[in-house]
C-alpha cells in the first residue's frame, strides 16, 4: 500500500479528441460534483450521467467507440442542474457524428438514416400515403401540392401521426378541432419530409441539412402564416435549429396554437377520469412550454388534473429523444426496464386513469409500456384526442 501510484496509464488523450470535436467541447468542465446523475433518466434504470461518462474517459474509455454513447436521450435535465453547464445536447450529437463517420453505429439507427434518406421519414414508409390518414377525420383536410392557394395555418404533421395507427387517430382528432374552430388549415401530403431533429441529435448531421434543404425548398413554393406541428421534435427543429440555417418561420406546437383558442371549443362532453399529463423534454426543457398543455386539460369538464412527482422542468423521459426512439433493442440489455416503462409505473402510482400526451412519440411508447408493466388499465390518449372526445365529435 505505500508503493507509488501509476498514475501515468491514461493521459489526456480522450478529451482532446473530444474538444477536436465542435459542441463535444463541454465534457472536460465537469468537476465531478454529481447534481446530474440522480436527474438522469437513464440512471435511475441503470449506470448513466455525464458525471460517470467524464470520469471513464479520464481513466482512458474511448467513448466514441463505446455503447455508452448511444445511451443518452438528450433529455436536458443534466444540463438544467450542472453549475459548469457540461451540455450533453451538444456532446451527444457531435461525438456521434464522428462515430458514424468511424463506422460505429448500431444497427437500428442505421435502419433509420437509410429509411429517411430513401423515403423522407423515419418508417421507410411511401410518401405517396402521407396523407391516408385524412380519409377518416370525417372534415376536409386541404393538400397543398393540390389546391396551392394561400392558406393561414401550414399543418406540418410529422411521420408518426402520418403513419402510426394510434397516431393518426390523433391527426384526424386534430383535423376536427381545427374545423370546428374555423381555422383555414393545410398539409403538404406526400411532399412533406421529416424535419430531421432526432436524426440529427442521433448523429446524422448530414442528413438533417439534407432534409432541411429539400424542406425549406418546399415550403418557399407556398404561402402561409404560420406553422403548426404536434411534434416537439420538429418543433424544436424549426425554432432552433432551421434559423442557424437563415430558415425563420413562425411556428407553435399545437398545444401552444389550441390553448388561446380553446375557450371557443364547445366541449360538451365531460370526461369523467383522473388525468396525469407527461410534459415531453422537448416541448418543456428545450423550450420551456408547460403552461398550454394543462390549460387544454383542465379546460376539459369533469377531468381531474392530477400530478406525477416528476413533472415540468423535473419530468422523466419517456427514453425517446436523441435517436432512442429507434434503440429499445439496443438499450434492452442496458437498463433494467425501459424509460417508458418507468414512467408509466409513475402514472400508475398517480392513480390516474388516463395518461394524457402531447408528443406524437409517446402513445405507442407507453401504450407499449402499460401492457408491459401490467398498467392496462391506464388509457394513453393525446391531448388532441381528449379534446376531440369533449367535443363529442362523431368519428368517421
Amino acid at each position: 500500500m505505500f508503493e507509488p501510484r501509476v498514475i501515468t496509464d491514461t493521459g489526456p488523450d480522450g478529451f482532446a479528441e473530444l474538444n477536436a470535436l465542435t459542441g463535444a467541447e463541454s465534457l472536460e468542465r465537469c468537476y465531478g460534483c454529481g447534481k446530474c446523475v440522480p436527474v438522469c433518466p437513464v440512471d435511475v434504470v441503470g449506470e448513466y450521467g455525464p458525471r460517470k461518462l467524464h470520469r471513464k474517459v479520464q481513466i482512458g474509455e474511448n467513448l466514441l467507440a463505446s455503447d455508452e454513447l448511444w445511451m443518452c436521450t438528450t433529455c436536458a435535465n443534466c444540463l438544467r442542474v450542472c453549475p459548469k453547464e457540461v451540455n450533453m445536447v451538444e456532446i451527444m450529437p457531435a461525438a456521434r457524428e464522428e462515430a458514424i463517420s468511424r463506422g460505429e453505429v448500431p444497427n437500428e439507427l442505421t435502419q433509420v438514416f437509410e429509411a429517411t434518406f430513401r423515403q423522407g421519414n423515419a418508417m421507410g414508409a411511401n410518401p405517396r400515403r402521407r396523407a391516408a390518414w385524412t380519409k377518416k377525420a370525417g372534415v376536409p383536410v386541404r393538400e397543398l401540392p393540390k389546391d396551392p392557394a394561400p392558406v393561414d395555418v401550414l399543418f406540418y404533421v410529422e411521420d408518426y401521426w402520418s403513419y402510426h395507427p394510434r397516431g393518426q387517430e390523433a391527426a384526424q382528432a386534430f383535423a376536427r378541432i381545427m374545423h370546428a374552430l374555423g381555422v383555414d388549415f393545410a398539409i403538404l401530403g406526400a411532399e412533406e419530409k421529416t424535419l430531421g431533429d432526432s436524426q440529427r441529435l442521433a448523429g446524422e448531421r448530414g442528413l438533417f441539412e439534407s432534409l432541411m434543404e429539400d424542406v425549406t425548398a418546399t415550403l418557399a413554393k407556398y404561402e402561409f402564416n404560420r406553422i403548426v406541428t404536434p411534434d416537439p421534435h420538429g418543433f424544436n427543429a424549426l425554432v432552433k435549429e432551421y434559423p442557424k440555417h437563415g430558415h425563420t418561420y413562425d411556428v407553435a406546437h399545437y398545444t401552444q396554437f389550441l390553448a388561446p383558442l380553446v375557450d371557443r371549443l364547445e366541449l360538451t362532453t365531460p370526461i369523467e377520469a383522473r388525468v396525469t399529463f407527461h410534459d415531453p423534454c422537448y416541448l418543456g426543457r428545450h423550450n420551456g412550454e408547460y403552461d398550454a398543455p394543462r390549460t387544454l386539460l383542465r379546460a376539459i369538464p369533469g377531468i381531474d388534473l392530477v400530478e406525477m412527482g416528476r413533472c415540468r422542468e423535473n419530468a422523466y423521459c419517456c427514453g425517446g429523444g436523441g435517436g432512442g426512439m429507434w434503440l429499445d433493442g439496443f438499450m434492452s440489455d442496458k437498463v433494467s426496464e425501459r424509460l417508458s416503462e418507468r414512467r408509466v409505473r409513475e402514472a400508475a402510482e398517480s392513480g390516474a386513469d388516463i395518461l394524457a400526451v402531447c408528443c406524437p412519440y409517446e402513445v405507442s411508447r407507453f401504450s407499449d409500456a402499460a401492457k408491459s408493466t401490467g398498467n392496462e388499465h391506464l388509457q394513453v390518449l393525446d391531448i388532441a384526442e381528449l379534446l376531440d372526445t369533449a367535443m363529442g365529435s362523431p368519428k368517421a
